[in-house]
């Protein structure tokens, strides 16, 4: 754009009006009103002014003069017009400013270089990351395209442009969401209400990991618990118990006391109590959200893979031979064992569940359990004792992330018989967690090796643009990468979905070694600072403007 007038009308100029030149003294004079002359270094003016015969004279230097005029104006506007190095999202002014240099650039001729001519933020356009054959212009389908759409990543990287997923209405259909027939043809490809869904789950057990606290009492429940849908209510904290406890010469003095204490904050129980919500859904859902392992002792109990009895339960199994149903022994440690301040997970969950049930009799009910790593692992138990002791259960559905395998065949077959009792399992490829434990230690018999159990949902990292091929263990096994590879699922074989909505902020702090450098880089000169530590509050914002809830 051209530079303000910044410099005096030339001597020659002064002399006709009678101005006294400024290098003199001039009496005192009452102030006039400011007169805006034409800069001399503004090409247009030096035609007007060689016109009206101010100004240098015409001739051969007029020319020059011009010519150098222009080189200097256009030096000028490519240094000032320069972006900073920290933009924000741009707004209608700046949006015109962008169109009116691209037309000037058409009329001069001038064919500047792709990410040039769009700027700064087009430079988040990962079809330049991408190997093609050879560089092509945006078209206006690549606006629309994401994550490789510069618009697109802008929002995703922004908290000032949320975009609301879109609802739609599952009253007819979420039997079969719920996995009434086992989730098939819903799984590959993705339907996109099922996708919404696993979502929202998945958020649930974000804020689970959020909200974690080591103070196993009542006063303490829900304390610090933000859920990204507002149409539920926690009704109940709970807290897992390990039967084991760290000797006194395994403990150092620096380290924090809920890492080695028995009792934790494990999750919580909330149910939707928004009318609107519950007509939309069809139901009312009662939702069981589990964190995975976080304390020293919950580790341990991971390690503890021998199978033990389910409550002595005998299950006729193929061929007339007798089935005991087992369990890994930490799992069920965790599950059964009470603290001296907290009751057991088993005796938490399943009072809350019938207290539910008869608060809200007579209404469609639905429970869905959902946990990501031992959170998966102790779902599978909490549905297994909701089917077996509840009579006038409603359809329960287990959603475990990252879960591991948790009983032998004998425990498959028992929750496949129930009828009531419906899981679908999410397996990122090369997560080590969902593989383990493989057989039951000192049991060779081919009866006694762990199962999975239900539908399985497969995604894979490396079908991700933002994260890198070479994904580390913790990277494939962390929970926001599984709800970003979700969101981006469409079906096996197929892309990244073109319009995912989820924000990769908190997956940019979480996991930033295991993200391309482009995006780390596009997300610094975009103001996200990947290095800083993850902030509760903050990130939840951001996953209520960008993830695709239905009730956002």
């Amino acid at each position: 754009m051209p530079i303000a007038a910044a410099v005096t009308a030339p001597p020659a100029a002064a002399q006709v009006h009678g101005v006294v030149p400024r290098h003199a003294s001039p009496p005192p004079q009452p102030r006039a009103a400011p007169r805006r002359e034409q800069s001399p270094l503004n090409p247009s003016s030096q035609v007007i002014r060689s016109g009206s015969g101010f100004g240098p004279a015409a001739g051969g230097g007029s020319a020059e003069a011009t010519e150098g005029s222009r080189a200097h104006i256009a030096n000028l506007d490519r240094v000032l017009g320069k972006p900073p190095q920290v933009p924000r999202p741009a707004s209608h002014a700046a949006a015109s400013k962008q169109e009116e240099k691209q037309q000037q650039q058409q009329q001069d001729g001038e064919q500047e270089p792709l990410n040039v001519r769009h700027g700064l933020l087009n430079a988040l356009n990962l079809s330049f990351f991408v190997p093609m054959p050879g560089m092509r212009a945006r078209t206006a389908v690549d606006e629309h395209m994401s994550p490789r759409s510069l618009m697109h990543m802008q929002q995703l990287l922004s908290a000032d442009s949320p975009r609301a997923s879109p609802r739609s209405t599952i009253a007819q259909r979420w039997r079969s969401l719920h996995g009434e027939d086992g989730w098939a043809g819903l799984l590959d490809p993705l339907d996109s209400d099922l996708r919404r869904e696993l979502l929202r789950y998945g958020d649930f057990v974000q804020a689970a990991y959020q909200a974690f606290h080591s103070l196993p009492t009542a006063s303490a429940r829900h304390r610090g618990l933000m859920l990204p849908d507002r149409s539920y209510r926690p009704t109940r904290s709970l807290f897992a118990t390990s039967a084991l406890s760290m000797p006194p010469w395994a403990k150092r003095p620096n380290t924090p006391e809920w890492l080695t204490q028995q009792s934790n904050w494990i999750g919580y129980v909330a149910v939707c109590e928004s009318e609107r919500e519950v007509a939309r859904m069809g139901r009312r859902d009662i939702a069981i959200v589990l964190r995975g392992t976080a304390t020293c002792l919950e580790w341990a109990e991971n390690l503890r893979a021998s199978l033990v009895p389910l409550d002595g339960e005998i299950v006729e199994g193929g061929g007339g031979a007798a089935q005991e149903p087992k369990v890994a022994r930490g799992f069920l440690s965790l599950y059964k064992t009470a603290g001296e301040k907290a009751k057991s997970l088993s005796e938490e969950v399943m009072g809350e569940v019938r207290r539910l049930m008869e608060k809200y009799k007579g209404e469609e009910l639905s429970i869905t359990v959902v946990g990501h790593s031992l959170g998966g692992a102790l779902a599978l138990l909490v549905a297994d004792e909701i089917a077996t002791t509840v009579p006038d259960a409603p359809p329960v559905a287990v959603v475990s992330f990252g879960g591991p395998k948790v009983g032998n065949a004998a425990f498959v077959d028992k929750l496949q018989r129930s009828g009531k009792v419906n899981v679908l399992r999410i397996v990122n490829a090369g997560d080590v967690v969902t593989k383990v434990p493989g057989v039951a230690p000192r049991l060779p018999l081919t009866k006694e090796q762990y199962q999975h159990v239900g539908a399985e949902l497969r995604i894979d990292s490396k079908n991700s643009p933002c994260l890198r091929p070479d994904a580390g263990p913790a990277c494939r096994h962390d929970l926001e990468a599984y709800l970003h590879l979700i969101d981006g699922f469409t079906g096996t074989g197929r892309p990244f979905r073109h319009d995912a909505r989820r924000s990769v902020i908190r997956l940019l702090q979480m996991q930033r070694g295991n993200v391309k450098k482009e995006y780390v880089n596009r997300a610094r000169e975009l103001g996200v600072d990947p290095s800083a530590p993850v902030d509760v509050g903050r990130s939840m914002a951001y996953g209520n403007c960008a993830v695709a809830s239905p009730s956002s």
